[in-house]
């Protein structure tokens, strides 16, 4: 299975890891890997051919495969993952909803990585052994939930929406279409498309 990520390693040192390993472009290439494939469609043969290490020294240096998925996942985050905080603090509640939904637009139909988000479509369903690496990724989805939910009750506090507008439903609304984008991405959707998505989803704004 290729990665399609240029892995600058070299010879093998005395410890069997190679020379010049380098642990964020490893986890560079496993992240496309899970990204693409899903975690129980990666097997320990295709990630150390796509880092370039024995597993001895895969072992060695993540100590399992659901530990280097954790790992990935950390990154993927940090780089931006929509698990992150999605909702500019600055704007009304409805500026910041579609700021994130525009933006999740673009994050799951870039050219240069697989399409969809990993957290959105990760682990819906697992082999029971990846039981507690889908519960984190409930965890994230849960907490993008209640991010919406906060930013929304502070529209409504401030007037910005109806006083009988139900933050909760109004957030698992536009939470559901961002995991939707992720979803008609993966299916081929191009970012057009998903747009268009976006701005009929807007439309059901409370007034």
């Amino acid at each position: 299975m290729k990665s399609g990520v240029p892995l600058a390693i070299t010879a093998k040192s005395k410890g069997g890891r190679p020379r010049g390993f380098d642990r964020d472009t490893a986890l560079d290439a496993a992240l496309l890997l899970f990204w693409e494939h899903g975690y129980d469609g990666v097997a320990i043969s295709d990630l150390t051919a796509a880092i370039g290490i024995a597993a001895p020294s895969l072992y060695a240096a993540f100590g399992s495969k659901e530990e280097l998925y954790r790992a990935a996942l950390g990154r993927y985050l940090q780089a931006g993952g929509p698990a992150g905080r999605l909702l500019p603090p600055e704007g009304t509640a409805h500026d910041a909803v579609a700021a994130a939904l525009h933006g999740a637009v673009r994050a799951v139909t870039r050219k240069d990585r697989p399409h969809g988000c990993l957290v959105s479509s990760g682990l819906l369903a697992c082999a029971p052994g990846a039981e507690p690496l889908a519960q984190e990724h409930r965890r994230l989805r849960t907490a993008m939930v209640r991010e919406f939910q906060r930013r929304i009750s502070r529209g409504i506090k401030a007037g910005e929406l109806p006083e009988d507008t139900v933050a909760v439903a109004l957030a698992r609304f536009y939470v559901t279409v961002l995991q939707g984008l992720s979803v008609q991405a993966r299916d081929g959707a191009s970012a057009r498309d998903l747009g268009q998505v976006a701005q009929r989803a807007l439309a059901a704004w409370p007034k």
